[in-house]
């Protein structure tokens, strides 16, 4: 029992011990439970205390790239790109983080909207050159170490805006009376040229002309832009008390981490995705290699940006002289990029001067759109610093062409005049108030343009000007340019949108042709004050158009309205010659004259192209030369049986030659028609009181009467007269290189005028002395007779009564008396040439009979005594020659043919046939003799 006694003892008092155990077991564990969770919310805290400096450091960047955003807006490109260095510097640190690498792919959406924001400015500074805007691209770019991508991104944009703005113009002008084209919008620049209305070249030309010169304009202020120190002094003075946090030197000593973390950031495929592009990356990399991160973490970026702004605008600041590095290299790619910028400006010009409305203008549109291009060429010149060579040639191209077609039209106009024309003088009041000064240049004003400006537009084309810009002084050469303003755009109209008036020839006459239609002469005009009138359906607001309206006459071809010259001009003219020259001129002549002084005045304007207008005058007179030999001196066959073609002395025929070979493509139409106006001439009333109506251009059934004939002959002379008295003018015009053209000229179609006026006399003498019969009437007569009687033959006295009636033909036909004695003087020749022909066609004669035939000379010199003035006798000289010539020996025939050339072969072949028939000569001795005359 006591065991059990013991036992129990014992278990109670391991029980007791069991339960103190696990009393303290629980207690212990109770304590470790307390441990164990104050330690876990010790390691939570540690990792929160741990995670609070990214979290601020995350915040930060937050706060940074909400300050970006604003920053752009603001347009503060400088300065958000130096908060985005330090942006870029922490997100390196962070990289780590999934929530970095979110915002760094949108680091990359962000700079390419803020280049596309500063492209923009840039190009808005392109368009119109602003300092500010200028300023702030500048220190950007400089900023981010791209000023090389800058210079070749303005130059770039330039381009680009010459052709889109150029083509804008076009595309606003040609279609802006259509409402909408979609099919229009995919023209090209040159299908656009072609499409110009000739009422709207013009428009084109100055509008073009006018944006090219402000993109010129801008170019040249941005490349010569230069710092101004007085304002960034003014700047520094404001924010001296100022601590600057960083220095150029400072910011380009760059932390390996920094770089690290950047080229990281560029490498990585899950972060950088492919949507950014290589400038945003070369920009991102060059940012952090050009600018470190101040040097102090407790420092507001914000304004830190502000201290770093603060010292760019301190002269000594290195920030300034950052700004001042970039704008030179800026500047002198630009001045080594200028002239790509000229000769793309001058190609588009080029093929807006190609378009088909540049040779439909009317010569004082013409003559105005010359001079904008000639002011351009200068403009251009001074821009880049050389010669506009291409350009030049390609605006004396469009001379060319436009001569081409104005000479056309005048040809056509001349010879519209010859077909009408009735050969009658025109009255004398009418030609005194015309005057030729520019063929003559005898002083009197010719065409002006510009009543403003005067700019010395010939000197473009000289040697002198070659040279025009130096090179220390080509920059500054198109600074004048830009101070007097855009010479264009002063001439594009304001009010109406440059919708002048049309005329007639597609021209446009609108407000900027106002100083210039009233300067054709040199008389001061008052302005009067006139209703506003209309003309094709647009009125006239300015009281210079309406003065317009007073002109005496309007230029057919130039729609220009002129005064009429003074009373001094014609005075200078009657001056040079007699009072005659005013009363020879027909509808034909003046209008050759007029042409070829209007081509005078315009080879002073336009001496790129005067040797043009100079072979013009020459074809045009050639065309009047050759339609009076036409209408006048072409005859199937002479009285004495010899061609026209032959009877032509050698200056005429050179002269003939020369207008078929330069004149071809104008006459070939003329001359198609054989039948001539002689033909129906010998059947026409001689001395017509008015001439027939119809075209007379070899028309059946027209005739001219001697009158008109004469008519005819002294107004080609009164031409040759005013040409022999221009030459001299002419020829200081033209260059010493072009004075054979013109010796040319005179030597063989001027000077052969005179022959042309004698043949045309001669013909008329042969169409008025009805003489052609009598060759075959003196041939037929009977010669060899035995005995002489006292009676002459018939013949003479039918002779003298032809030669009688043409006498009073002549007497009546209202002629000047020195035109009727050398018409006489032509008459009697004429019967002499007559009676050759007619003594060398007779095949018998005795000796008796030779005596005859000096019989009946004489009596017909004593019968054209009797109503002749002139000393008929040296006339028939020939004629008494040739008929002493029987009694020669049969030696001296030889001599004798080659001492007279004015018989013809087969004359001097008739009479020695006639005298070795009746003398007996040997058929071998005749041969011989012929053999040796030909």
């Amino acid at each position: 029992m006591n065991l059990v006694r013991e036992l129990e003892k014992d278990l109670r008092i391991a029980n007791v011990i069991c339960m103190n155990g696990r009393r303290h077991l629980t207690s212990s564990m109770n304590e470790v439970s307390r441990d164990l969770i104050v330690n876990s919310y010790s390691k939570k805290k540690q990792a929160l205390l741990d995670m609070l400096p990214t979290l601020t450091e995350l915040q930060r960047a937050l706060d940074m790239q909400s300050t970006l955003e604003s920053l752009v807006e603001e347009g503060n490109y400088w300065k958000a790109f130096q908060v985005l260095s330090e942006y870029l510097q922490l997100l390196d640190s962070l990289s780590e983080l999934s929530a970095i690498q979110e915002m760094s792919r949108g680091v990359e959406v962000w700079l390419g909207r803020t280049l596309q924001k500063l492209d923009a400015l840039l190009l808005g500074v392109c368009q119109e050159f602003k300092e500010d805007g200028y300023i702030t691209v500048i220190d950007a770019y400089a900023l981010i170490g791209d000023t090389v991508g800058l210079a070749e991104k303005i130059q770039s944009f330039f381009m680009q805006e010459v052709i889109s703005k150029t083509h804008s113009v076009l595309k606003a002008i040609v279609h802006e009376d259509e409402e909408g084209l979609p099919q229009n919008s995919r023209l090209t620049y040159s299908d656009l040229c072609l499409q110009i209305p000739d009422s709207k070249f013009r428009q084109c030309l100055l509008r073009t002309l006018a944006v090219l010169f402000d993109l010129m304009c801008s170019y040249h202020e941005i490349m010569d832009f230069q710092l101004d120190r007085k304002d960034s002094s003014a700047q520094t003075r404001t924010n001296c008390n100022e601590d600057i946090s960083c220095s150029p030197s400072e910011a380009r000593e760059v932390d390996s981490d920094v770089r690290a973390c950047n080229n990281s950031m560029s490498s990585s495929g899950d972060v950088i995705h492919g949507s950014s592009s290589r400038e945003e990356s070369a920009t991102m990399s060059s940012l952090t290699e050009t600018i470190g991160s101040p040097h102090s973490d407790s420092c507001d970026p914000i304004r830190e940006a502000g201290k770093e702004d603060s010292s760019t605008s301190s002269i000594e600041s290195p920030w300034y002289h950052l700004r001042q590095e970039a704008t030179t290299f800026v500047s002198q790619t630009l001045q080594r990029g200028r002239r790509n910028l000229w000769h793309l400006t001058a190609s588009r010009v080029s093929v807006l001067l190609s378009s088909a409305a540049a040779c439909t203008a009317s010569i004082h549109q013409f003559l105005k759109n010359y001079e904008d291009l000639s002011v351009f060429i200068l403009t251009g010149e001074a821009f880049c610093g050389i010669e506009a060579v291409e350009f030049r040639q390609k605006l004396k191209v469009a001379c060319e062409n436009y001569f081409i077609a104005f000479h056309r039209q005048n040809v056509h106009a001349l010879k519209m005049v010859l077909e009408k024309e009735t050969w009658l003088k025109l009255p004398p009041e009418t030609v005194q108030i015309i005057s030729f000064a520019g063929l003559i240049g005898d002083g009197a004003p010719l065409i002006s343009l510009s009543s403003g400006k005067s700019i010395n537009v010939s000197a473009i084309h000289s040697d002198k000007s070659v040279n025009m810009v130096q090179t220390g002084a080509r920059r500054n050469g198109f600074s004048p340019w830009i101070k007097s303003g855009n010479p264009f755009s002063q001439k594009l109209p304001t009010s109406n949108e440059g919708h002048g008036y049309s005329q007639p020839n597609g021209s446009v006459c609108s407000e900027f042709d106002r100083s210039s239609a009233n300067n054709l002469h040199d008389d001061k005009v008052s302005p009067r004050k006139s209703d506003s009138n209309q003309m094709n359906g647009s009125n006239s607001v300015s009281e210079d158009e309406n003065e317009d309206l007073l002109a005496d006459f309007i230029d057919e071809d130039s729609q220009l309205p002129s005064r009429s010259s003074q009373p001094h001009h014609s005075r200078t003219l009657s001056s040079h010659g007699n009072d005659e020259e005013n009363t020879t001129q027909t509808g034909s002549s003046l209008c050759l004259l007029k042409s070829m002084d209007k081509y005078a005045r315009l080879m002073q304007k336009l001496e790129v192209v005067n040797v043009e207008f100079f072979k013009g005058i020459c074809q045009l007179f050639e065309i009047f030369f050759y339609f009076i030999y036409e209408t006048f001196g072409l005859q199937s066959t002479s009285s004495s049986g010899k061609g026209s073609t032959n009877s032509l002395n050698y200056r005429l025929r050179t002269a003939l030659s020369r207008v078929n070979q330069d004149c071809e493509e104008w006459i070939k139409s003329q001359s198609s028609s054989p039948t001539s106006l002689s033909s129906s001439f010998v059947h026409a009333e001689l001395t017509p009181t008015s001439p027939p109506n119809t075209n007379f251009l070899h028309s059946p059934g027209t005739s001219l009467g001697l009158k008109e004939r004469c008519v005819a002959v002294d107004t080609i002379s009164l031409v040759a007269r005013i040409l022999n008295r221009s030459k001299a003018h002419l020829q200081s015009m033209l260059l010493q290189s072009n004075s054979t053209i013109l010796e040319d000229f005179y030597v063989h179609l001027v000077d052969a005028v005179p022959d042309l006026t004698e043949h045309v006399h001669r013909t008329t003498v042969r169409l008025l002395l009805h003489i052609n019969g009598y060759v075959e009437r003196v041939a037929n007569c009977k010669w060899e007779l035995k005995d002489l009687g006292m009676e002459h033959n018939g013949y003479v006295d039918l002779l003298l009564g032809e030669f009688k009636h043409y006498k009073t033909r002549l007497a009546n036909g209202g002629l000047r008396k020195e035109t009727q004695d050398q018409l006489l003087d032509y008459g009697l020749e004429n019967v002499a040439e007559t009676l050759v022909e007619g003594l060398s066609r007779v095949k018998r004669c005795s000796d008796e009979g030779r005596a005859l035939m000096s019989l009946d000379l004489q009596v017909l010199i004593n019968g054209l005594h009797h109503f002749v003035s002139l000393n008929v006798k040296p006339k028939l000289q020939m004629v008494e020659t040739f008929i002493k010539a029987y009694y020669l020996p049969e030696t001296e025939y030889v001599h004798w043919a080659r001492a007279h050339p004015e018989y013809s072969k087969s004359q001097i072949v008739g009479l020695i046939n006639l005298v070795a028939t009746m003398k007996g000569w040997k058929r071998k001795t005749r041969l011989e003799i012929l053999e040796k005359i030909e």
